[in-house]
């Protein structure tokens, strides 16, 4: 054995967060460590060196692990496009589009997918820490499940389930969800993880040890709730609309540079939005109405899986005119991938939406979606800084905009527009470069009109991201039993671990 997988009693429980600090936790002790989600849900989402798709949660974890990305990390992606479809990406390519009812008739190719992938990880490296989807309790689901029970089964793997005590309801979540497992499923539970406390931990004893006699499973630990936690969530629904993204530090000049993202229905990677709220003095909030706009010294519209759709919600919740005002005042705009189609003269989708509409006119330039999706990770030069990225998108600049490029590439070729006081790019990532977000980050300054902001000269976004990574390794040795973990990834699961019933499901 070297392998287990990490469940949730919910979405967001720490999953995700558990299986990076586990990754970083055993990579500093010298192991050679991959991450592992069988099948991901999310429209943030990155391309690997090999030129795949995979969600940005297995990136990051692959960050904590100290190893290059790469496909097999994440063999099944779903990117939703609407609340009844997505697209299906294996390994890291466009494999169509599937219903909720329609996916379920191809659930057993992709457990082969899945289960031969993983048998390859485990083979190459000493240790795979594998993260579930939602819950594994959720017994509608369980006849085609392949990324929960279904992969612990397949692959034998002992099983973690983390829960989150910040919702409340912690112990019911994680006996009711061992509860309601089959037997054998619950013989592969091997134990829990409590996430996010805030206070004296001596108050949880009692419910600790009840639990473990209830269940006969021990918790391994309880990770604290740390505020400096927030980069690379795992999708949009991490993001609080109006609420301000990340911790942001006080200005080094007399001023805060304010920046409105409206949180669109889908939108993708909506993650680039983190490296601005790195900078000192930033405030980025995600804002849902038309008021925000018009606090903001800055506009980004984010990129949206989609595009058509999104559009059309600016235009009915009043944001896309509050975005033409602000552009009209002058002050900046910036689109990213899908935001930036948004701000050309007409989209024309024969992809996704099957619709041809009038965009918001702030570029010249017309975009036509094609059924091969572009994905790389180009380099070029923006506002004469070197700076690297990453695309992912079908729509394709059909009439390029008689403007500036925002970026230079190698071979002469521009990518982008810079037209006054707007700007767009189908790159996501830009940001992350230190020196073109101070450069970026100054001129919007200089455009709306805040003389008193100044950028910090030495915040760098690659180091900030490693703190963050080594913090959570080190809730893993401060705050769990590593000896148990390390039992669980060399034996696998405890011998004799009782059944628990519901009195819904037999004991």
């Amino acid at each position: 054995m070297n392998s287990l997988l990490v469940a949730g009693t919910t979405s967001d429980a720490g999953k995700s967060v558990l299986v990076a600090a586990l990754c970083r936790w055993l990579s500093r002790r010298g192991a050679r460590v991959a991450p592992f989600k069988a099948q991901n849900m999310s429209n943030n989402s990155v391309v690997t060196t090999s030129g795949g798709e995979i969600g940005r949660a297995q990136a990051v974890q692959a960050m904590a692990a100290g190893v290059e990305s790469d496909v097999r990390f994440n063999p099944v992606l779903l990117k939703p496009g609407s609340d009844r479809t997505s697209q299906v990406v294996v390994l890291g390519r466009v494999a169509g589009e599937a219903t909720a009812l329609s996916y379920r008739e191809r659930k057993a190719e992709l457990l082969h997918t899945v289960t031969a992938t993983l048998s390859e990880l485990r083979s190459e490296y000493d240790y795979v820490i594998c993260e579930g989807a939602g819950s594994p309790a959720e017994i509608n689901l369980r006849a085609q499940d392949i990324a929960n029970m279904g992969l612990a089964r397949a692959a034998e793997l002992p099983v973690l389930v983390v829960g989150d005590i910040d919702r409340g309801g912690v112990f019911a979540q994680l006996f009711g969800t061992l509860a309601l497992l089959d037997p054998a499923d619950q013989a592969l539970v091997s134990g829990f993880v409590v996430n996010k406390f805030r206070g004296e931990p001596e108050l949880l004893t009692p419910g600790l040890r009840e639990l473990g006699e209830l269940t006969g499973r021990t918790v391994h630990g309880v990770l604290p709730w740390s505020e400096e936690l927030w980069l690379d969530a795992e999708d949009s629904l991490s993001y609080v609309a109006d609420g301000v993204v990340g911790r942001p530090a006080p200005p080094v000049g007399e001023q805060w540079l304010r920046v409105a993202v409206p949180r669109l229905p889908r939108v993708s990677n909506a993650t680039d939005v983190e490296a601005l709220a790195a900078e000192p003095g930033v405030s980025v909030r995600f804002v849902t109405e038309p008021s925000r706009i018009a606090d903001a010294d800055l506009v980004v519209l984010p990129g949206s899986k989609s595009t058509v759709a999104d559009l059309d919600w600016l235009r009915r919740t009043g944001l896309a005119e509050a975005v033409l005002e602000h552009a009209a005042a002058g002050l900046p705009v910036l689109g990213i991938c899908g935001g930036f189609q948004m701000l050309g003269k007409r989209i024309v989708d024969h992809v996704e939406s099957g619709a041809e509409i009038d965009a918001l006119g702030l570029l010249d330039m017309e975009i036509e979606f094609e059924t091969a999706k572009t994905l790389g990770n180009p380099t070029g030069i923006a506002l004469r800084q070197p700076v690297s990225g990453y695309e992912i998108h079908h729509g394709r600049v059909r009439r390029p905009p008689e403007t500036d490029p925002l970026v230079l590439l190698p071979d002469g070729n521009g990518e982008g527009a810079l037209h006054g006081s707007v700007a767009g790019t189908h790159w996501h990532g830009l940001f992350e470069n230190d020196a073109f977000r101070r450069d970026f980050l100054e001129r919007a300054a200089r455009i709306a009109g805040r003389t008193g902001f100044r950028v910090a000269a030495d915040t760098s976004f690659a180091e900030l991201r490693r703190v963050q990574l080594d913090l959570l390794g080190d809730m893993v040795e401060h705050h769990l039993d590593t000896d148990a973990l390390l039992r669980l990834l060399d034996r696998g699961v405890p011998a004799g671990l009782p059944r628990v019933s519901s009195g819904l499901v037999s004991p």
